[in-house]
């Protein structure tokens, strides 16, 4: 039978997982009575966790914000997760939090167990992270504002400078954020636009928490509306190729934030973009594998133009 504070410990977790739950969904997944939960919720609540009970047909427990931070209930998985995060932190990628996150980390680390430092201990020996890059740094408390939005299920509005420094109004429905490299984007669905959309997160700004809840009728997947567009639609030039591959193989060599890929029955269709037909030419020329362009036919002369280049240079 679970301890008490196992059953704490799982609780705590569901009412973190999404922004309401039924006494019902709780009593289902915890496999306990919905009198039990209330028992528990209240104890929670002693231990300073502030849980709040909302009546109606979208009424529920949801875990809401406190004056003071309670005390943490980590399993040895979620705390070696957070120490990683910690550690990566520091290393830059957030304006304003290296200095934090390293006060946080050494508190962490102090109070693990000896098994969870030793393995933290060996990881952090064996990496060296490479920083100074050129990605653009990233507004903590806008960050942390978007991922609220994006937990309650709360309407989002902001100012978005898009690439050509145009300035627009957006009010968004959140969904999820993409981290990729050292830039962060927000996956959201426009309500203006009425359509799906990814915005730069470094390039949001007086983003405001409406107070406005909303239900979300579909899920797209977030990560690939992100690799799209780095791999695509961020540049001038697109091009359509068929790779004379099976797609598990050039899934293996072309990453999804440089093409798109899908099944062909020649092989593999990719979707690629560029700022140049040259850049392009070169990149489509150092595949292992054949392929066959089909758009833009201007991309053939290029590719014919390297090969006289590289017979001239080294035939």
């Amino acid at each position: 039978m679970e301890s008490p504070a196992g059953r704490l410990l799982r609780l705590l977790s569901l009412l973190q997982m999404k922004p309401t739950w039924t006494a019902e969904e709780l009593s289902e997944r915890l496999a306990i009575t919905t009198r039990t939960v209330r028992r528990d919720v209240t104890r929670l609540r002693d231990l300073g966790y502030p849980v709040l009970a909302a009546p109606g047909r979208f009424g529920g427990y949801q875990l809401g914000p406190g004056g003071a931070l309670p005390p943490l209930l980590l399993s040895d998985d979620e705390a070696v997760a957070v120490a990683i995060g910690l550690r990566a932190a520091a290393n830059g990628g957030v304006s304003g939090i290296e200095d934090a996150a390293l006060a946080a980390l050494a508190k962490l680390e102090q109070v693990l167990p000896v098994p969870l430092r030793e393995r933290l201990q060996a990881l952090h020996a064996a990496t060296v992270p490479l920083v100074g890059g050129s990605g653009p740094s990233v507004d903590p408390d806008a960050l942390v504002l978007v991922a609220q939005g994006c937990r309650r299920l709360e309407r989002l509005r902001f100012q978005y400078l898009d690439g050509s420094g145009q300035l627009s109004e957006r009010s968004v429905e959140p969904f999820r954020l993409v981290p990729v490299r050292c830039r962060w984007y927000l996956v959201a669905r426009d309500r203006d636009r009425d359509d799906w959309r990814t915005f730069r997160v470094d390039r949001i700004q007086e983003p405001v928490l409406t107070g406005h809840r909303f239900v979300r009728t579909e899920e797209p997947d977030a990560a690939a509306m992100v690799a799209e567009g780095l791999a695509v639609g961020a540049y001038p030039l697109q091009a359509t190729v068929v790779l004379l591959v099976p797609h598990h193989e050039a899934a293996a060599e072309i990453p999804r934030t440089v093409g798109s890929l899908e099944p062909h029955d020649d092989g593999t269709l990719l979707r690629i973009g560029g700022s140049d037909l040259r850049w392009l030419a070169t990149y489509l020329a150092a595949l292992p594998f054949g392929f066959r362009v089909l758009d833009p036919p201007e991309l053939r002369d290029e590719l014919r133009a390297l090969g006289r280049r590289l017979v001239r240079d080294h035939g």
